[in-house]
């Protein structure tokens, strides 16, 4: 049998990648990371995501983030990744920044999901046993709880950072009154929140949106990017491609077969999604990318990294093939403020009903 020869990364690796500190942390991430939420579960083949991961550090991808429930099933995505660094990336541990979450149903029962102590710490302890790693560099509270105490959420939280089995804390989709009262009580605990994961992108626009600051008289309003600004935490944004919608994929007007929207039992797209107005958007912003010599996915990737709030964009592989032509969004210049202008009223938020 033939053995397969031990990967070794290219020494060029960081020469093209830009590094972003994550707020006023000393944490920096590459300016695109490799999300695992989809294809890396048990019903993709296992060497094309070894493939896609090892290409991904090759070009300076330093991040790798996952949750507690990536799969399908939930889990196999942490269990994938973590065959895959012991067969390549151990070497590099030191090199890489591993990232988890908890907070989504995991598994059926009261303590599968939410926010509470008891569900935060098991799994993590689960998470590190699927990754066969000590320790993650980032553990988040993946969505907000209203029914658990704040305090106690964040405690869960600080307790992994202070036992060592995460090097930092963070939260994802929690709004901007509740992000700056959680910042505040992992302060007190110290344990600084060091990054927020939401989603962002040109037709999903709402941590730019401003909404009124509980405990105000009502006139005070911020949004999630004036909280990062303020308090000095990165933004990692998800879904910056809008499920694969700001690629050239639909821009034909229907649903290719093997797409999301075609799908009959996908949560994100349907046929009904591809609507004149999405497609009047996005083909106008097609042509501004071909105009900058780019595809639409790299236009709306440049047009993330514009706000040097965000430390970094997670995007999603399929292919190597998928992976190169994302990465190619950093290579041409910042966008212009006329480029800005002509995009301002195509980038429209809201336009995926």
């Amino acid at each position: 049998m033939a053995l397969h020869p031990r990967y070794l990364a290219t020494d060029n690796r960081y020469d093209t990648m830009n590094y972003r500190r994550a707020g006023r942390s000393g944490l920096m991430l590459s300016a695109l990371s490799l999300g695992l939420w989809h294809n890396f579960g048990d019903t993709d083949p296992f060497q094309k995501q070894r493939d896609t991961v090892r290409r991904a550090f090759d070009l300076g991808i330093t991040q790798f983030d996952l949750a507690n429930n990536y799969g399908p099933p939930a889990g196999s995505a942490e269990e994938n990744f973590g065959r895959i660094v012991a067969k390549d990336l151990a070497p590099y541990r030191d090199d890489i920044v591993v990232t988890t979450k908890a907070g989504y149903g995991m598994q059926d029962g009261p303590y599968g999901e939410w926010g509470s102590r008891k569900y935060m710490l098991n799994s993590l302890d689960a998470s590190l046993e699927r990754l066969g790693m000590d320790y993650v560099d980032v553990f988040y509270s993946h969505r907000a709880d209203p029914n658990t105490p704040l305090e106690e959420t964040m405690g869960a939280l600080a307790s992994a950072v202070h036992s060592g089995k995460a090097h930092y804390a963070a939260l994802s989709n929690y709004s901007p009154a509740r992000t700056r009262e959680a910042a505040a009580l992992l302060d007190e605990m110290g344990c600084p929140m060091i990054l927020h994961q939401p989603s962002y992108s040109m037709f999903n626009r709402h941590i730019e949106n401003a909404s009124l600051v509980d405990g105000v008289d009502g006139q005070q309003k911020e949004s999630l990017l004036d909280v990062a600004g303020d308090l000095g935490f990165g933004v990692a944004v998800f879904s910056p491609l809008q499920q694969g919608l700001l690629t050239s994929r639909y821009l034909g007007g229907t649903a290719p077969a093997g797409s999301r929207a075609a799908r009959k039992d996908s949560p994100f797209l349907s046929e009904s999604t591809i609507s004149e107005t999405y497609l009047e958007r996005a083909r106008g912003l097609n042509a501004i990318a071909e105009g900058r010599g780019q595809t639409l996915a790299q236009l709306a990737l440049a047009w993330i990294l514009r706000d040097e709030r965000i430390t970094s964009a997670l995007v999603g592989a399929s292919s190597v093939a998928q992976l190169e032509d994302t990465v190619k969004a950093l290579d041409a210049g910042p966008l212009t403020d006329e480029e800005l202008a002509a995009i301002e009223p195509l980038a429209v938020d809201g336009t995926i009903a």
